[in-house]
């Protein structure tokens, strides 16, 4: 079995912790539709850099009831 040959001190360990912090993820604002986004992603409404992209298809309400 491993023994360490002497304790870590808390700066050393502090050292090799100092990249496990939670990072945010980067957030944009599209122009044209003002909407908060992930970024290098498409929003939700279709749109990438201010142009859209993807053409969402129109729901059709049928009052056949």
């Amino acid at each position: 079995m491993a023994v360490q040959k002497s304790r870590r001190t808390p700066a050393t360990r502090g050292a090799r912790r100092s990249h496990d912090k939670l990072k945010k993820p980067a957030v944009s604002v599209d122009p044209t539709s003002g909407e908060t986004h992930l970024r290098h992603r498409v929003t939700a409404d279709g749109f990438y850099r201010g142009n859209q992209v993807i053409v969402q298809p129109e729901v059709a309400e049928n009052d056949d009831a």
